[in-house]
């Protein structure tokens, strides 16, 4: 018997409500059907099927499903496609596994015409990351269509395993697959990726050899190959020889002048931009704050306010990074707070990257107590959390609180990853956690198959040379199992200068010579240590070799914020407009320390003058003038936040300490190393740094 005449409009009806997502159209249709008392078969059943799953409404796509009297590959196929669009991989292995061996046709036949039915399940698969389980599908098979192996290729480049998505491509090509512009973004992108820049420039030469027309989403896969890989000139002038471009192609070449701190060149591709996105807005925040240029990220995350571009919580992430990078905790708070109603209303209050940018911002600024403030109050911490927390107590001398937190991790039951580690390492380091962190060292392998990297063997270098077992240093320098770069050779060596072991640190700064024979650190380094021991003639030629290599000592310089500016003092500072004035409060504060027994360390002067020049040239260190300047700004009793790039030398720590106390003010400094928190005329890492 023919089918019912109308049952052919219905489902025609069915299919334009299933385009246009129209709910209320396609439920009367359904209902039609009901009250009509037509008995539907395939043909209008699968659209009805079709409708529920356009409008995610699976419960009755499943009901008609489940009603209907035969069910043929379509309908199967429709559910299955649709519940790996949702990442519902349970019951798309279910549907997929009650699939019968003969349907409408024979299911055999099947396996070799619908690539559709294939192809589904490794999109789904891919989708949600399980590309074990994508793989097994690819590998079963019979017969795989060029959009199989795209996926596969797609789903090992967006995941991270490029190596994997270039070996199925050289795979893919031997055995003679078409390729297309699916697989030559694919390709592209996992080049870029890993910075096979001169495996992607052989890509590149093919597909314009090949292609009579190359579509625009390989022209943008092209240039971003070439300006993640720092190769901006010939990206450059793929980007200006591009007929067509698009949004993808100017943020390509934004990324790449950003990411090389061309942040100047970045700057006049955005300013040419007739439209932007929130990729575009963060990437130039982010670029501005990670190259020195933080109070630039600040700016432009305003403006990107201003021109009614919603921000993203990756860009309130980035402006809160640009704050971190500059030190300055009031800015920070202040674009917490003002930004506190509208992260609500976006939904982003519980952002977990603008939460670990909060954790990171505070700890930087030396609000160690904010830090867990915004740590605490995460809804949905992830590992990253935990990490940026464990490396915030660990930074500010809280090292036992620090190996607390990660007990805490490991119950919570997060697992942790080699950041985990390397943070842990760095805090047992410098509180002197000699037996722990020698403990979680060898947790790593055997309790989570984590090979230990050069980096993290630098930490545990550093943590004994600091303990002053400079022996067992030694013996894991020598008995690490790969090529050992500078890290390694520089802890040791900071350890030899801490306890004067000038034997072993003249071995390892002969290793650092030949790997960075221009680095000032090294040459500081010995100068220091013969500086410390009176030997001047080691001094003299040190500086003599300096000389020869072209070699600077880089000046010291610290920054504090008063009244929204930041002040810069150098040491031996003479051009700060206050100056004067600092140098006649450090007079007046160097007597009432005298009085309690401060004494000037003349070992950190680096120059074989009279003791008077000695303690002189001790006094006009950079981070005692901004302390000082400071004192002279900042309302009574406020903290007083210093931050400079180099470490902070033994003079200056002993004389914050007693600063503080005549003073009776906490005074928060910021190295290159670590924070210091001076208060009662003792320090947050009870002399052990």
């Amino acid at each position: 018997m023919s089918p019912h005449p109308t049952s052919w409009h219905l489902a025609s009806l069915l299919q334009a409500s299933t385009r246009t997502q129209s709910r209320s159209q396609g439920r009367a249709i359904h209902a039609l059907i009901i009250t009509s008392g037509l008995k539907p078969r395939a043909h209008l059943l699968n659209p009805l099927i079709a409708f529920y799953c356009s409008t995610e409404d699976l419960t009755c796509a499943h009901h008609v499903f489940d009603r209907m009297p035969q069910r043929d590959v379509v309908a199967r196929t429709t559910l299955l496609a649709t519940h790996a669009c949702a990442g519902a991989l349970a019951v798309v292995r279910q549907l997929f596994d009650r699939m019968p061996t003969r349907d409408t046709m024979v299911f055999n036949e099947l396996l070799k015409r619908d690539e559709f039915t294939w192809t589904t399940m490794i999109t789904g698969f891919v989708r949600v990351g399980d590309l074990e389980s994508a793989r097994k599908v690819f590998e079963v098979m019979r017969e795989r269509f060029d959009v199989a192996w795209n996926a596969m290729i797609a789903g090992y480049s967006q995941h991270g395993l490029y190596m994997e998505a270039l070996d199925l491509f050289r795979d893919m090509y031997g055995k003679g697959i078409m390729l297309d512009e699916f697989t030559y973004t694919s390709l592209l992108s996992a080049c870029a990726n890993i910075g096979l820049v001169r495996t992607g420039m052989e890509a590149h030469a093919y597909i314009v050899h090949r292609e009579a027309e190359i579509s625009l989403p390989v022209w943008n896969a092209i240039v971003s190959l070439y300006a993640k890989c720092g190769r901006m000139e010939v990206a450059t002038r793929v980007f200006d020889a591009m007929r067509e471009k698009d949004l993808v192609s100017w943020n390509a070449m934004v990324f790449g002048y950003a990411t090389l701190g061309m942040i100047t060149e970045a700057r006049e591709i955005f300013e040419k931009m007739v439209e932007r996105n929130e990729r575009t807005w963060t990437v130039m925040i982010t670029g501005s704050a990670q190259h020195g240029q933080g109070e630039e990220g600040l700016r432009l995350f305003n403006r990107m306010r201003h021109e009614d571009s919603k921000p993203c919580d990756f860009a309130f992430a980035r402006a809160l990074t640009a704050c971190a990078s500059l030190g300055t905790l009031r800015h920070g708070a202040q674009l917490h707070t003002q930004l506190h109603t509208q992260l609500i209303q976006l939904g982003l209050d519980s952002s977990v990257s603008v939460g670990n940018a909060l954790v990171t911002m505070y700890a930087r600024c030396g609000a160690v107590e904010a830090a867990e403030r915004a740590f605490r109050f995460m809804p949905t911490p992830d590992a990253v959390s935990w990490n940026a927390m464990i490396a915030a107590l660990g930074q500010h001398g809280q090292g036992f609180e620090a190996i607390m937190l990660f007990e805490r991790m490991l119950v919570a039951g997060y697992k942790p990853d080699r950041v985990t580690f390397l943070t842990v390492l760095s805090s047992c380091s410098r509180t002197g956690l000699v037996n722990e962190g020698c403990k979680y060292f060898d947790l790593m392998d055997k309790a989570y198959g984590i090979k230990p990297g050069p980096d993290h063997f630098a930490r545990l270098v550093d943590l004994l040379g600091r303990a002053g077992r400079l022996q067992e240093a030694k013996h894991t320098v020598e008995t690490i199992p790969f090529y050992l770069d500078a890290c390694v050779w520089e802890a040791l060596l900071a350890g030899c200068r801490n306890h004067g072991d000038m034997e072993l640190g003249l071995m390892a700064a002969e290793r650092l010579f030949k790997l960075r024979p221009r680095h000032n650190g090294t040459y500081v380094f010995l100068l220091n240590m013969y500086a410390s021991i009176g030997k001047w003639e080691g001094v003299a030629k040190v500086r003599n070799a300096m000389k020869d290599m072209g070699v600077k000592k880089e000046l010291g310089c610290s920054w504090i914020e008063v009244d929204n500016q930041v002040h810069v003092f150098l040491v031996d500072d003479t051009v700060h407009p206050c100056v004067q004035e600092v140098y006649a409060l450090l007079e007046k504060l160097g007597a009432s320390m005298s009085k309690l027994g401060y004494v000037p360390d003349t070992r950190f002067v680096l120059h074989d003058v009279g003791l008077e020049q000695k303690e002189y040239g001790l006094s006009t260190h950079s981070e005692k003038l901004a302390v000082d300047f400071g004192l002279l700004k900042l309302p009574p009793g406020s903290e007083i936040r210093v931050l400079k790039k180099l470490m902070i030398c033994g003079d200056c720590h002993t004389a914050m300490k007693f600063m503080s106390k005549v003073v009776e003010r906490e005074i928060i400094v910021r190295d290159g190393k670590r924070f210091h928190h001076f208060k009662y005329g003792e320090c947050s890492c009870r002399d052990y740094w």
